[in-house]
């Protein structure tokens, strides 16, 4: 998923069965208590450098959280910079240079599961991280309940879109086994209004890479088969939003039609505020980072997947993969202080930019 900047969201352990309103939930940097002082090491395999949340958040984050649970423990991070192969490869280095625990976030789902074989060949678990390692047997799996960013999004058009009205819907990356979750997550709010005649979706595509340009190359694509009658945009992302709302300025569209979005970037936030994107779904990575890191020290020192961390099961085709979800929440422009300012993920200096410099809230 694409990301300039830091995410939000609730502390960690209340987090994972809270039933709690999206837009009343509160923010609070997650704190990890210490598991272990064995020199246990842990692997932390990045999956691409598109997006800066991998270098900027998760290594960082992860980094942190990982020495609160064991001032001790020796940390491989590794970035695959997109590559399925490289990403083997530094799977293999680490086991290599003595790694009790690989922690993944696969470049391609399905090509995740060659690193869970050499690593169970060589009797080290691996935690699935952010994206889902599919038809495998992980030990783990850390992330968001995607099908409910799916959810949010879908909702959020159902609500803003009027009746009968023309949607198309820019998903994420094919190799990306959360792009389906968000799509089928937005599908199960939708396809029922489609039914009923209530909305029209006019086009859907992957975007491969989750790159802007393909959104933008997309977006303008179904702007031309449509004769730019569309009265919503579903993209999976900011960064594929970011894309769909340059399509739809070249149109005169842009602000006028509800485009959603995902990650609460800088750069989405700010089109927030020029109103040129609607909403983003708000996820905070260090809480991510804080489960993972967790999960991570206690399997590598004790063998043992930690039970009070796992709060759902996920099938990946092969395998229930023990499983910790954290939960999504909407941000608009109401919000955005409470939810994202506030809880130190953007600041005001980083959104509050070109246009954006006259709403109400880079004001105070």
């Amino acid at each position: 998923m694409n990301s300039k900047t830091l995410y939000g969201f609730t502390a960690l352990s209340l987090a994972l069965s809270a039933a709690v309103p999206a837009m009343a939930q509160t923010v609070s940097p997650p704190q990890v208590s210490q598991i272990s002082t064995k020199k246990v090491t842990v692997a932390f395999l990045l999956p691409e450098n598109s997006s800066p949340r991998y270098e900027q958040v998760d290594r960082p984050e992860f980094t942190k959280m990982a020495k609160m649970a064991d001032p001790n423990v020796k940390l491989i991070i590794t970035n695959a910079n997109s590559n399925p192969s490289t990403q083997l490869n530094q799977a293999q280095s680490a086991i290599t240079n003595g790694a009790d625990v690989l922690v993944v976030d696969p470049v391609d789902g399905k090509a995740g599961a060659a690193i869970v074989a050499y690593a169970a060949r060589n009797h080290v678990p691996v935690i699935s991280y952010d994206r889902l390692i599919q038809d495998s047997k992980p030990a783990g799996y850390v992330s968001f309940n995607n099908t409910k960013v799916g959810e949010l999004q879908g909702q959020y058009i159902a609500d803003h879109v009027k009746p009968g009205g023309s949607i198309i819907m820019i998903n994420g990356a094919p190799t990306d086994p959360n792009a389906f979750d968000f799509r089928n997550g937005a599908l199960s709010v939708l396809k029922p209004l489609v039914e009923a005649g209530k909305l029209k979706i006019s086009y859907t595509v992957m975007t491969p890479n989750w790159s802007p340009e393909n959104a933008f190359q997309e977006t303008q694509q179904a702007l031309t088969r449509l004769n730019n009658k569309v009265d919503g945009v579903l993209a999976a992302n900011d960064g594929t939003a970011s894309g769909a709302i340059r399509a739809l300025q070249a149109v005169g569209l842009a602000g006028k039609v509800p485009v959603t979005g995902q990650d609460a970037t800088n750069g989405g936030l700010t089109f927030i505020l020029e109103g040129l994107q609607s909403m983003t779904v708000f996820k905070y990575v260090p809480d991510e980072a804080a489960a993972a890191a967790k999960f991570a020290v206690s399997l590598a020192a004790t063998g043992k997947v930690p039970a009070d961390l796992v709060n759902a099961k996920v099938n990946n085709g092969k395998i229930e993969v023990p499983s910790v979800l954290l939960t999504p929440i909407v941000v608009t422009a109401a919000n955005m202080k409470n939810a994202v300012i506030d809880s130190g993920y953007a600041s005001l200096s980083s959104i509050c930019v070109g246009d954006a410099k006259k709403a109400s809230l880079c004001q105070k």
